[in-house]
């Protein structure tokens, strides 16, 4: 290694390998010398010898050196001169410079790279560029790919922002490093980097930016309008001054959404377009005119139309500037009106804005933003209190976060969702941005806020919903399973009942099996209630008649302790709903109210006609406007905490004790109401008693419908011969169901034919060759289910009588069947009974 002695405030570092040419010139004149003293001392006989030896190895030594020279091994002095004047640039250089071979050893520094790198010259105190520029994730990618491109032997550059500076001395510093390849003798690979400081420059550029966003500000509130035009009479820009003058939104502006003919007459805009210049020459044309407002009314103003011309005679975009010459307006006017329409638009936005300090007090708000947080103090004493927009929310750390941030200048702030303080506060979606370099120590922060608590209510609604539909899914899958259970139960207990007499001792047992499957079956008719998946048989209804009728019911239900209060409204409209689940709706309502009020009370139900008007005005949930029938259920009960409220239209969720209750009343309530197209709201206070209200749409009835007032009271008694005749297929995938109801058929004179799927009964069909009085089939099957089978049993018998079973409601599957179908429903469980006086029924028709 070898130090340039010559620079004047430190070293450089060259660790490259030199021709060793001295030596070899010392090593000739050594072996000179040993001649002469040969000769000296031995005589020329004795000599010779020598001396012909030592001219041959000078001769080779010629040719050696010859070569030498020619493969650039030996140098002559103009080669060593230029390469020292190389060197000597390379380390006077203002950028710093450094040679890395491939293996990254440092093989050359210069003067202004050790000062960079902070090293003093010796061996091992100089560091490459890769551990000199270390930080940021985006510092790591930039010298990344530049020693990618060294490793392929490519030029590359980047700029980097490094916080501190490599000094130290700054707060940031911007570099330019370059990297490009330096051939090396013997093959080897090397590459120059090139590091220079471009701090100043980058500031220069800044500034002159900032210059021009000041330029821009200044001409975009100056007193007089300013716009330019297009070759094709597009508004390329408009300033801020113009476009309140002529209320139109600056966003308009330059993306193909305004142009002069909207706020310029048509046959001003003919004349401004078809101006004439000679190539590269400036024209200034004058025009008095009015120009259009977004309303329609008119400004008059004085316009100065500038316009360049292009070398080819091409007019280009104008630079128009716009005088309001309207009477009485003076600019300070303008200015005040300025002020007047900010401040409006200011306090009459939907959004909460606020401007705040470094330590978080407000300096200005909005209207919005003082409704939603309240009267803040703007201003703190010394005491070093909380901040107090601090003081609006319940966890203060998130917006203390973002002011800090806010302070630094930094543009990433994410937004925020934070609660407001207090009991009963909502949600708001917080957004905070630095105020920047215009901003002062009283203003360091703007933050807008948005009010989310309906939306939130809506999102924990929805996910209710959710969760209700699904639990819904599940229990009427269970439910569907769960009746096929019970028919097989049901049938074989009628069965059983018909060969013993009640003087049986097994008599008593049997019913005790059927009567607990039947309360088993109501069970599961709730699960289908609360799932909306049961059969209703929706009719006309008077709903005070049918309260004055159930009114007994709820006397015996509600005891002596509990009052009941019915009060009719008049001319209430009629609605069209199944009036046993009505009824259902009502007694569960009952009962609740009256276990709410252990120590008396008194139960209040009132109904009455809710006009679409009304309606309009409710604050219930997902109602449309349009006319109701209210039934409300009001008691003086002990009432219900927002936490129990919140669920108590879920399945099996209740307050009672365990053994009391099943969970599934309200539950019920909910589904039947849901499922007969209304809508049901609750209001509840501890200590203040419950009110449900329902509404149920109004129904006008058309001429065929008959009002269930003026019905016969008493329904058609089935005949009381059961027995008949006629062949049946009997569609069932459950073996057990299946069975009992053909034994029940075949008994009362029936014959039989039996399917355990639609695929099945079709071939059964096939084989019998011509059609059966009536098929019994099921819903829900493999393979086929039963309206697919219908489909396929009308293309060979378009008058086949049809008889569905299921589970699950009618409307569940009437959907999938042609419109218009015609067919007949038993609804599961049934007992044998049901079954042999529907089939008699429809077999007489």
């Amino acid at each position: 290694m070898a130090h340039v002695g010559d620079t004047p405030k430190g070293a450089t570092i060259d660790r490259s390998d030199r021709p060793g040419h001295i030596g070899f010139v010392l090593l000739l004149a050594t072996l000179l010398v040993g001649a002469v003293l040969s000769l000296r001392f031995l005589g020329v006989e004795q000599a010779q010898p020598l001396i012909l030896g030592l001219l041959a190895f000078l001769a080779m030594a010629g040719v050696f050196f010859l070569f030498a020279m020619a493969i650039g091994v030996i140098q002559f002095s103009g080669q060593t001169v230029r390469n020292d004047i190389t060197k000597l640039m390379a380390d006077t250089s203002s950028e710093g410079l450094v040679v890395i071979e491939d293996d990254g050893r440092v093989i050359y520094a210069n003067e202004t790279y050790l000062a960079i790198a902070g090293a003093n010259g010796g061996d091992g105190d100089v560091r490459a560029v890769e551990r000199l520029f270390m930080g940021a994730p985006e510092v790591s990618e930039a010298i990344y790919r530049l020693s990618q491109a060294a490793r392929e032997q490519r030029n590359g550059a980047e700029e980097i922002r490094l916080s501190p500076s490599l000094d130290g001395a700054q707060e940031f510093g911007w570099y330019r490093v370059r990297v490009r390849p330096v051939p090396r003798p013997g093959g080897r690979q090397a590459a120059l980097w090139t590091i220079a400081d471009v701090t100043h420059e980058r500031e220069r550029q800044e500034n002159v930016f900032q210059e021009l966003q000041h330029a821009i500000d200044y001409l975009d509130h100056a007193p007089a309008g300013f716009l330019s035009i297009g070759p094709d009479g597009s508004i390329v820009y408009l300033n801020a001054t113009l476009a309140s003058w002529l209320d139109y939104d600056l966003a308009q502006v330059g993306s193909g959404g305004l142009s002069l003919s909207d706020i310029v007459p048509r046959n001003v805009v003919a004349m401004m377009a078809s101006f004439s210049g000679e190539p590269g020459s400036v024209r200034t044309e004058t025009f008095d005119l009015d120009l259009r407002r977004r309303n329609g009314q008119f400004l008059p103003v004085r316009l100065y139309h500038r316009i360049a011309f292009g070398q080819d005679g091409q007019m280009g975009a104008s630079r128009t500037l716009v005088l309001n010459r309207s009477p009485g307006v003076e600019v300070d006017e303008g200015q005040r009106a300025a002020e007047v329409r900010f401040a409006r638009f200011f306090n009459n936005t939907p959004i909460a804005i606020a401007t705040v300090n470094r330590t978080g007090r407000i300096v200005h708000a909005n209207a919005p933003f003082t409704k939603l947080f309240g009267a803040l103090p703007r201003t703190g004493d010394a005491g070093g209190e909380r901040p107090a927009i601090l003081d609006a929310f319940r966890d203060g750390a998130p917006i203390e976060a973002a002011l800090r941030a806010a302070a630094e200048n930094r543009g990433d702030i994410q937004p925020l969702e934070l609660q407001l303080a207090g009991e009963n506060a909502g949600s708001v979606r917080v957004w905070v941005t630095p105020v920047g370099d215009t901003g002062t120590d009283d203003e360091t922060a703007i933050l807008y806020a948005l009010d989310t608590t309906d939306f939130r209510k809506v999102e924990e609604q929805l996910a209710q919903s959710q969760k209700m539909n699904a639990v819904g899914q599940l229990a009427g899958g269970v439910a569907h399973d769960f009746n096929n259970v019970l028919q097989a139960i049901i049938g074989y207990s009628d069965l059983l009942l018909g060969s013993h007499r009640p003087t049986d001792p097994s008599f008593q047992d049997i019913m005790q099996i059927k009567q607990n499957a039947n309360r088993a079956a109501s069970l599961v008719r709730q699960l289908l209630a609360f799932s909306r998946r049961q059969t209703l048989r929706p009719e006309v209804l008077n709903l005070n008649d049918r309260l004055y009728d159930l009114s007994m019911l709820l006397k015996r239900l509600l005891g002596e302790r509990v009052e009941l209060d019915l009060s009719h409204g008049r001319d209430l409209w009629f609605v069209k709903a199944d009036v046993n689940q009505f009824e259902q709706v009502v007694v569960n309502l009952a009962v609740n109210a009256r276990d709410a009020m252990p120590g008396g009370g008194k139960l209040a139900i009132r109904t009455a006609n809710v006009s679409q008007a009304e309606a309009a005005r409710l604050n219930v949930s997902g109602i449309p406007a349009a006319d109701y029938v209210l039934v409300e259920v009001s008691d003086t009960g002990t009432g219900m905490t927002p936490e129990v409220l919140e669920k108590i239209f879920e399945p099996f969720f209740t307050t009672k004790e365990i053994g009391k209750g099943t969970g599934l009343g309200l539950s019920t309530v909910f589904g039947i109401v849901k499922q007969s197209g209304g809508f049901i709201d609750v209001d509840s206070k501890p200590g203040a008693g419950t009110t449900f209200r329902i509404y149920l749409p109004r129904h006008v009835p058309e001429v065929q419908e008959v009002p269930e007032e003026v019905k016969a009271d008493a329904p058609k008694k089935p005949a009381a011969d059961m027995t008949g005749q006629g062949t049946i297929l009997l569609v069932e995938d459950e073996d057990p169901v299946r069975a009992v109801n053909a034994r029940a058929l075949s008994a009362r004179g029936y014959t039989v034919l039996e399917a355990a799927s639609g695929i099945e009964a079709m071939q059964v069909i096939g084989e019998r060759g011509a059609a059966v009085d009536l098929v019994v089939s099921d819903v829900v099957m493999p393979e086929m289910d039963g309206p697919s089978l219908l489909r396929e049993l009308r293309k060979l018998y378009p008058d086949l009588k049809v008889i569905f079973v299921s589970g699950y409601a009618e409307d569940a599957f009437r959907k999938n069947l042609p419109e218009g179908e015609e067919f007949n429903f038993l609804p599961k469980p049934f007992s044998l009974r049901q079954l042999v006086e529907t089939v008699k029924q429809v077999m007489g028709r």
